[in-house]
Order: C-alpha cells, then sequence, then structure tokens
C-alpha cells in the first residue's frame, strides 16, 4: 500500500486502529461489487433503464421537488 495512504488510514483510523478501519472499507466495497453485478445481471435480462425511468423512480423514492431534479433527462 502507498505510504501516503497508510498515513491517511493512520489519520482518519484514530484510536479504533488500522484494521477496523479497513475492515468497514474492504466490506464497502464488497457491497458496492455486489450491487453492481446484480444491476449488470438484471440489465443483461430486462436491458438498461431508460433516462425516463430513472427520473420516475427518483420522484417515487424523493418526490417531485428533489433538487436538481428539474436538469434530469
Amino acid at each position: 500500500m502507498h505510504e501516503g495512504t497508510i498515513s491517511a488510514v493512520r489519520a482518519r483510523a484514530g484510536k479504533r486502529g488500522v484494521s477496523p478501519y479497513a475492515e468497514a472499507a474492504i466490506r464497502r466495497q464488497i457491497e458496492r461489487d455486489s450491487l453492481a453485478e446484480l444491476i449488470a445481471a438484471n440489465e443483461e435480462i430486462h436491458g438498461a433503464l431508460t433516462p425516463d425511468e430513472i427520473a420516475a423512480a427518483e420522484r417515487e423514492m424523493f418526490g417531485p421537488s428533489r433538487p436538481g431534479a428539474e436538469h434530469a433527462a
């Protein structure tokens, strides 16, 4: 691992230590990888979501007045 990365991790990890910090980071990455695999499998079966489908889902989740929603396409 690059020394600058190690220093940044040590600074952020503080008293809890590097190992628990690294463990949490690795778990997050595994979750992201798993989600990416799930999305890819879904897109292989159903095709990619269209911008309109994404906008509709965002409206359903966040409501019509989500900041920046007027710029979504």
